[in-house]
């Protein structure tokens, strides 16, 4: 049998770091890339979809989005589809889950233990729900499957040695250990969570199938998993999303001005579309005005440009300013012996400088 998973898709984030219209063009292609993901069910006659959770911000989400989600699975009938809250979705009194009057090929799992659905003759799915936002324990603790054919699992989780690899910026929520899958009689866990794709030998994370922020790694979207009769798992990952997004790094080194500088990124820029994060490097001139607001419209046909500074070292010799018997030499060695954070430090020289230089503008970049 052939089943499409998918997770992590966060209809309605609110993108605050974009401009309100800008923010707007990337809630709806979340929702563009969500009708990619029903096309490739349709189009590879799936046998079923499955959804790990996240799905939408609880926080956030509006009957728009509702009426958006019950229409869309509704289109697949009689194709079966199965949601498993995770900890952004989660399933509570104030659920969206609950508010939708559901066309009857969805099925919403609602407890915080394993339970049981058909999805073919001699294969299960077992699903589960978060209840809150936190604190989910793990839906492997004690449990034995006990029934014969393939057992698979869908559920929001974070599989330990991959949540270590993960990095800083994910919270352990429903913790579990690979090893409790194969213990408990499962053959495969379909997962969400973790928006950095994992195909394993005992569970599956997919990814987020549209970009949510900058730095984004590994080929993620929906999966096309294959299930052999003795539960062996076939997996093809689709690239389904909508967004592009694009890093660039700009030298500042060599030049004089404001407009050095915009004409650079915009020439970098050139030919591209979508969202580009934008990293200044280099030696900056003293007397650049560079507030990061002011480039935000340098490029009009990118959608959103998020500007960030590097390695950036100013046009002051702050060696030879330290050894002069003078109020501002004297400013310059309390600074570096003040033990601050270097960009912090960097940032209290130069406007300290840029006075004593009286150039008016006291705002650093």
């Amino acid at each position: 049998m052939k089943v499409i998973l998918f997770s992590d898709l966060h209809l309605d984030t609110s993108f605050s770091w974009l401009k309100t219209r800008a923010a707007r063009r990337r809630r709806q292609a979340l929702r563009d890339t969500m009708g990619k993901i029903i096309d490739l069910a349709a189009r590879e006659q799936a046998d079923a979809l499955l959804c790990g959770g996240d799905l939408y911000e609880q926080d956030r989400f509006t009957p728009d989005t509702a009426e958006f989600l019950r229409a869309t699975f509704e289109s697949l009938h009689p194709m079966p589809v199965f949601l498993s809250p995770g900890n952004h979705d989660w399933w509570g009194p104030e659920s969206l889950y609950r508010r939708v009057s559901w066309s009857p090929n969805v099925h919403v799992f609602t407890e915080s233990r394993l339970r049981p659905v058909e999805l073919a003759d001699g294969v299960t799915l077992w699903g589960a729900a978060h209840l809150a936002p936190a604190n989910t324990d793990d839906f492997l603790t004690g449990f034995d499957v006990r029934r014969e054919g393939v057992n698979l699992a869908l559920f929001h989780g974070s599989e330990r040695t991959w949540f270590v690899e993960q990095g800083e910026g994910k919270q352990p929520h429903a913790p579990f250990d690979a090893v409790e899958i194969e213990r408990s009689g499962l053959h495969h866990a379909f997962l969400g969570h973790f928006h950095k794709p994992k195909n394993a030998e005992l569970f599956t994370y997919p990814g987020n199938p549209d970009p949510l922020s900058f730095g984004e790694e590994g080929r993620r979207g929906a999966l096309i998993a294959t299930v052999a009769s003795d539960g062996a798992i076939t997996r093809d990952n689709r690239a389904v999303a909508t967004t592009t997004v694009h890093e660039i790094s700009v030298d500042l080194t060599g030049c004089a001005s404001q407009q050095d500088v915009r004409d650079n990124i915009a020439e970098l820029l050139r030919g591209l579309s979508g969202f580009v994060r934008i990293t200044l490097e280099g030696e900056l001139g003293r007397d650049v005005d560079l507030p990061p607001g002011d480039l935000d419209a340098v490029a009009p046909q990118m959608d959103g440009i998020q500007v960030r500074f590097g390695e950036i070292a100013v046009a002051y010799d702050v060696e030879a300013l330290s050894h002069e018997r003078t109020v501002r030499g004297q400013f310059v060695r309390d600074v570096l012996e003040s033990g601050l954070p270097p960009d912090q430090r960097r940032r209290v020289l130069v406007t300290g400088l840029r006075a004593f230089d009286q150039s008016g503008d006291l705002e650093v970049p």
